[in-house]
């Protein structure tokens, strides 16, 4: 499924979360009707819905619309993806980088799959751990490879504007399958080769 755009939103659902933010407004101790805020309320409720979009996209569809036959049993990397999600405990957003890779079995995917895969698990409300788990069992699953890598780096707004407000703290997560997990010299390749030390 392709990336949502403002006119793919429903007008309904546009008009109902609006409502909503209005009188989140007001509850602030906000005046929703001065002319600052008056649109406002309809372009948070748009700002949402592509921010989530991802709710409406399915990662093995994604991987599926480009899996092409190919003898190649070496690793492949996509490094340094661009991330931005959402944070579900205080709907704040986290941003990073996630690299992920794979080592065919008979099958590959365009490249622009693996970061699209990363953009619709990340486009929901989500935790960094279980996002990195997504993506992994998604490409595991879809592509049936020998193995499956993926390290994800980001900083977390809600740590760093809020609660303890540290703004220099990055969080690391990563997950394996096949011959990643259990060869230690294939997933210290694949460490090496993205730069990141998980000890």
């Amino acid at each position: 499924m392709s990336y949502a755009k403002t006119e793919d939103f429903t007008p309904e659902t546009t008009e109902r979360l609006a409502y909503h933010y209005k009188e989140i407004l007001r509850l602030l101790g906000e005046d929703p009707e001065r002319e600052g805020l008056l649109k406002t309320p309809e372009r948070v409720a748009k700002s949402m819905q592509f921010l989530t979009q991802g709710y409406h996209q399915d990662g093995a569809e994604i991987i599926r619309k480009a899996i092409f036959r190919e003898d190649y049993r070496q690793m492949v990397i996509v490094k340094d993806i661009e991330l931005y999600s959402m944070c579900e405990h205080h709907m704040l957003p986290f941003y990073g980088k996630a690299h992920v890779a794979y080592i065919p079995n008979g099958t590959i995917t365009g490249l622009s799959k693996i970061a699209r895969v990363v953009e619709c698990f990340a486009r929901r409300l989500q935790v960094q751990e279980r996002l990195t788990v997504q993506i992994r069992d998604c490409i595991q699953n879809t592509l049936n490879p020998l193995g499956v890598a993926v390290v994800i780096e980001a900083a977390h707004m809600c740590m760093q504007i809020r609660g303890v407000q540290k703004q220099n703290s990055v969080t690391t997560t990563s997950a394996f399958t096949g011959a990643f997990l259990k060869d230690v010299r294939t997933r210290n390749e694949f460490m090496n080769l993205i730069g990141v030390n998980l000890h």
